[in-house]
């Protein structure tokens, strides 16, 4: 009995000429699943992580330029956030799912036969290279006239699923996890997307190489990344990813997989939040009364621990600044700066996630045992002492 096909091994030789789809999947689980009929992705409704699931049966009998295609379809679909946006009102779920096909497999030539695709089948009078909103609007068109491309076996009214030819016309993925993440937990998803993008985009930009990625979607992306922070966004995705989970089974839940059958599992999660507060000499009372203000707005989502320093820690100035307080900024250092007290500090008392609200005028500092994010202004975030792979945010200029 042969062994059974696990993309994990191949993904790395898979992508080997695709460094954007490379840097891509490196971020995105990939699980085995004979519980789909080819492969899907997903936002965990737990974790806010994008995973990937395929058939392993499914992908044993393709060739390699088939589950090329198939790992770049299924990271289509995160990067056009066909996941984490919001699904136009008011329309049958199947003329999305094929609407958002036909704009990615525009893109794709070695899918596996049958597959759907604009220019051609049923789709012969569809223009390649539309957004998945152009195609629904022309799906929705020729629904209203009569012609629905969207009919043949296995029609239905779910989320569409099938393989390559054989009914759905050529909708061979499945869709049916899009909706099982609620809509905070796919803002999440979708901040943290912005960030995977940013580190992908990054290493390719470097090597100057992105692959077979076409012009128009770099651009599209780039224009993304450039546009501006949600504080609000980014601290639930800096919370969510920053938490411990809890998880213990519940009977009064039901287990979704196996109800009634096996317990559900109820989890339960809080986030330990660290802000260190630069209070060197070099940071002026303006930007300190600029970084008290971001606090005020953050402390409206949740509670951490203010931790004031210079070139050490002011360690009996230490306080918990309470979910829905308001503060007024106060001074309490002036010397040097020194950011490695407060990663000690957070290192040796349990700490989930750290924010650094800093001037960077210091050099680069011990590596930290939680996430780390660093805040400043728009100068010092384009003027930094150091560099770092960590997340630095610039204050909005007021």
């Amino acid at each position: 009995m042969s062994k059974a096909f696990d993309l994990n091994t191949h993904v790395a030789r898979l992508l080997l000429n695709e460094p954007f789809f490379a840097a891509l999947s490196r971020r995105v689980d990939k699980r085995e699943s004979k519980a789909i009929p080819t492969a899907a992705v997903l936002v965990n409704p737990h974790t806010a992580q994008f995973e990937m699931l395929y058939n392993p049966d499914f992908f044993e009998n393709l060739t390699d330029k088939n589950r090329r295609d198939i790992i770049k379809h299924e990271l289509y679909h995160i990067i056009f956030e066909h996941l984490t946006g919001r699904r136009p009102d008011g329309e049958h779920p199947r003329l999305w799912n094929f609407a958002t096909d036909l704009a990615i497999n525009s893109h794709l030539g070695d899918l596996p036969e049958g597959c759907l695709k604009p220019g051609q089948g049923p789709f012969a009078d569809y223009p390649s290279g539309q957004t998945a909103e152009w195609y629904m609007s022309k799906l929705k068109k020729d629904k209203e006239a009569g012609d629905d491309k969207t009919e043949g076996e296995g029609e239905g009214e779910g989320e569409g699923e099938g393989e390559g030819g054989s009914g759905n016309n050529g909708q061979f993925d499945s869709h049916e996890h899009w909706g099982e993440a609620d809509n905070v937990t796919r803002e999440i998803a979708k901040e943290r997307l912005k960030e995977t993008l940013r580190k992908a985009t990054d290493e390719c930009s470097r090597g100057n190489n992105w692959g077979s990625v076409p012009s128009d979607i770099r651009k599209d992306i780039m224009k993304r990344l450039s546009s501006m922070v949600d504080w609000k966004k980014v601290l639930r995705y800096f919370v969510k990813t920053s938490q411990k989970a809890n998880k213990s089974t519940s009977i009064k839940r039901i287990n979704r997989r196996y109800p009634y059958i096996h317990p559900g599992r109820k989890t339960s999660r809080q986030a330990k939040i660290a802000i260190s507060i630069d209070q060197s000499g070099s940071v002026s009372d303006d930007m300190l009364a600029q970084f008290f203000s971001e606090l005020n707005k953050l402390s409206e989502l949740a509670e951490f621990t203010v931790i004031p320093f210079d070139c050490t820690v002011a360690e009996n100035k230490i306080f918990v600044w309470k979910k829905g307080e308001k503060r007024v900024w106060e001074r309490v250092r002036y010397g040097g700066t020194d950011f490695n007290p407060p990663t000690d500090y957070v290192n040796t008392n349990g700490f989930d996630g750290h924010i650094l609200l800093t001037d960077l005028c210091a050099p680069k500092p011990k590596s930290s045992k939680c996430q780390r994010m660093w805040l400043t202004t728009e100068y010092y975030a384009k003027h930094p002492y150091f560099q770092t792979n960590e997340r630095v945010l610039a204050i909005p200029e007021q």
